[in-house]
């Protein structure tokens, strides 16, 4: 009984002296439950005051286990934190189990990418009108984007003079005016070609822009990422469409095709590889897809 009416008195005191919500004080005193059912299904001898922090990091790992996602086993641990703390207050425990033990680091959600046979579709010649500016310059942006890795801001910064055809590479300023080479294939290297000419025949320019508006202007952001997301659509229902989508997109099909990842980092401007391995995840996640799909045994 006494154990039932330390948790009632926790629960007051959280009402009465922290002025916490009626909804936290629930989530609270359903965590203390939950916790003392957990150790008095191990040992029915176990109490408050002989808890220790070796059966909470057990508890920890069982939600875990449960699939339980790290923002609801930290709550629950900052309410056993927090109960621990008033018990020792009070004196009724002599030393505090919870003390000094980390919460789980909440998992990085993975890069939004498209596919890679969605690109195909998208950016297949016989979807677009070839003696349209506006689609031509369209598909020049995905096929910039999705072939090069660029960042937006790199994209529309980009003049004449950073892009040799010849050669096939781009000179681009990325963060912190760190200037990086980067490559790209034929298929760009023709709707470049493409796109300069009827650019420079139907556009006045005002500026030394690669990419322009209609009225001769450099895009901007916005208007990027405006007919990114517009195109995009054609080809996916993911709420994510946007330009950084288009570089994630490149870094996985990089990696999925056996790319090193220092040369992925290089070609992204990258400064530190741990930014670039995030995408080795992705590409395991689609492993792990294609594992569950096609093998004989995924259903036994």
């Amino acid at each position: 009984m006494w154990r039932m009416m330390l948790t009632d008195k926790f629960l007051d005191y959280l009402r009465l002296e922290r002025n916490y919500s009626p909804k936290t004080i629930v989530s609270y005193g359903d965590d203390l439950r939950r916790f003392e059912a957990y150790f008095k299904r191990l040992d029915t001898r176990l109490s408050w005051e002989t808890v220790d922090a070796d059966i909470i990091r057990d508890w920890m790992e069982s939600m875990m286990d449960e699939g339980c996602n790290a923002s609801s086993i930290s709550r629950r641990l900052s309410a056993l934190r927090s109960f621990f703390r008033f018990a020792l207050m009070q004196g009724i425990v002599s030393h505090d189990p919870a003390r000094g033990i980390s919460a789980p680091r909440k998992a990085k959600p993975l890069p939004k990418f498209i596919r890679e046979e969605d690109m195909d579709i998208l950016l297949d010649e016989r979807q677009w009108d070839c003696s349209s500016f506006k689609d031509i310059r369209a598909r020049t942006i995905l096929l910039l984007l999705y072939e090069t890795g660029l960042r937006v801001s790199e994209l529309v910064s980009l003049d004449d003079m950073m892009v040799d055809l010849v050669a096939g590479q781009l000179k681009v300023t990325g963060k912190r005016n760190k200037q990086r080479i980067v490559p790209f294939g034929d298929d760009l290297k023709d709707e470049l070609k493409r796109y300069i000419e009827m650019r420079d025949s139907q556009v006045v320019r005002l500026d030394r822009a690669l990419l322009v508006t209609d009225k001769g202007v450099r895009m901007n952001v916005k208007q990027v990422q405006y007919l990114v997301r517009k195109q995009l659509g054609r080809v996916t229902t993911q709420q994510k469409r946007s330009p950084h989508v288009l570089r994630h997109s490149f870094a996985t099909a990089m990696l999925n095709h056996e790319a090193g990842i220092e040369s992925v980092k290089k070609l992204l401007g990258h400064s530190k590889l741990s930014t670039t391995e995030i995408y080795t995840h992705t590409t395991f996640e689609q492993l792990k897809r294609v594992y569950a799909e096609a093998h004989p045994r995924k259903n036994t």
